[in-house]
């Protein structure tokens, strides 16, 4: 068995997760682990919520993963002074032995999901062993690897989703035993969500693990940015090192599927107004004086049929459907699968975002990504913009995008629940 930074560099069949030493909270030093976890980096709403996580504890993980200061450089310093303070004040303590680590989630609607965090040797994509599905934003690339050289740590685990055997796998056999065990850590998150968390020592629990999941291949469910900020910085590293590999939750969905949301765009410097001026004949559009969660029905209905959208910004809400098949003709690239040509996201942005609206795609001042509906809704009454909301893609379609080595615009997707940041992290130069 290998650990990870020291196996040797060959290929690997399929999925190879290896242990590490995991970093975590001192409970005794912290109290309450609750208040120093955080949603992963994308999901935290600025300025808001960082914020609000940073009051709620001083040792909050939103210090490291979302750091504050004036300039790019001295973020990264900054949480690289912090990462290395709490290290040596023993707020956050290296686990004895390598190991992987079962993770458990539950919420108050009944979702239960459990998976397996390690270290995930990187692939290229042509292995065909992780598939992404969305593109990137290379500026966001660049900053998150800025952020792990400084900290020489993968901070959050990404979340990876693969189709195993059920309950008849070894990995669910190890999972499911560990879960009735007591566990490293327990705490429940202000959002309702408990989390608990066992480690994988016993070296014949781990060989099982390791076999089983080098038949499979795995989906990127969510941290597109952040594995492309691995093989990056894996590329600036000489082989073999820890560098090799990235920190990962890995969930069996054929045990525990997962919940596929949409992430919304809010588009600074644009009223609601002049969004629906300029769909005159290209989009039908009606208003709706309703609830946000009437409009959302209202969405869904009208997605059954074709790509439709909600606008918000100005106290209604916009429902635009309907799309000019000339407009779709001449503004969706032709080359790609009609699955792809159809998507809601592929309309928003070739046709709505480049061609009608003329909004970069990739511009912060100009788009801003949010998972949260009210707080787009809400965020765009407060500055004057438009609020775009979509409706979610299922699973199986993005699956059989990605297969097929077809790639969905950018932030077309939010799979979830997503692991909280916070719980375990890797440092890569112990």
């Amino acid at each position: 068995m290998n650990s990870a930074g020291h196996s040797e560099a060959t290929a690997p069949r399929g999925l190879e997760l290896t242990p590490f030493r995991g970093l975590r909270y001192d409970p005794d030093r912290v109290g309450n682990l609750a208040a120093v976890t955080s949603p992963p980096y994308d999901v935290v709403v600025r300025p808001d919520g960082v914020h609000h996580l940073q009051s709620a504890d001083p040792h909050n993980i939103v210090r490291l993963i979302l750091p504050q200061a004036t300039t790019p450089a001295e973020r990264n310093a900054q949480a690289a002074r912090t990462l290395r303070r709490w290290l040596s004040e023993g707020v956050l303590t290296t686990d004895s032995q390598p190991g992987l680590y079962v993770y458990e989630q539950r919420d108050g609607d009944g979702l239960l999901q459990r998976g397996v965090i390690g270290a995930l040797r990187l692939s290229e994509p042509s292995e065909g062993v992780v598939l992404p599905h969305e593109d990137v934003m290379p500026h966001v690339v660049a900053d998150r690897a800025a952020l792990m050289r400084a900290t020489s740590a993968n901070l959050e685990p990404l979340l990876l989703t693969y189709r195993g055997d059920g309950a008849a796998s070894a990995t669910a056999e190890v999972v499911e035993r560990l879960a009735e065990q007591p566990p490293l850590l327990a705490t429940t998150t202000e959002d309702g969500h408990s989390h608990r968390l066992w480690s994988v020592t016993d070296p014949s629990d781990m060989d099982r693990v390791q076999s089983d999941l080098a038949r499979h291949q795995a989906l990127i469910a969510d941290g597109h940015h952040r594995w492309a900020t691995y093989r990056r910085l894996r590329a600036e590293h000489p082989s073999p090192s820890p560098w090799d590999y990235g920190l990962v939750l890995l969930v069996d969905t054929a045990r525990y599927p997962l919940r596929v949301r949409a992430i919304h765009r809010l588009l600074h410097g644009l009223p609601v107004a002049d969004a629906v001026t300029a769909l005159d004949g290209l989009f039908r559009v009606h208003r709706l004086e309703v609830p946000l969660a009437q409009a959302l029905d209202a969405l869904a209905d009208a997605a059954r049929e074709g790509n439709a959208f909600l606008l918000a910004g100005d106290g209604a809400f916009h429902l635009i459907d309907r799309p000019d098949p000339a407009l779709l003709s001449r503004t969706v690239p032709a080359e790609h699968p009609a699955a792809w040509r159809t998507l809601d996201a592929t309309v928003l942005h070739a046709a709505l975002l480049d061609h009608v609206w003329h909004i970069p795609e990739d511009d912060p001042a100009r788009i801003t990504y949010i998972h949260d509906t009210a707080a787009t809704v809400e965020k765009a009454e407060r500055d004057g913009g438009t609020a775009v909301l979509m409706h979610p893609v299922r699973e199986d379609v993005v699956r059989d995008l990605a297969r097929r080595g077809v790639t969905m615009p950018r932030k077309s997707t939010s799979f979830g629940p997503k692991p909280a940041s916070g719980l375990v992290l890797r440092a890569l130069d112990v």
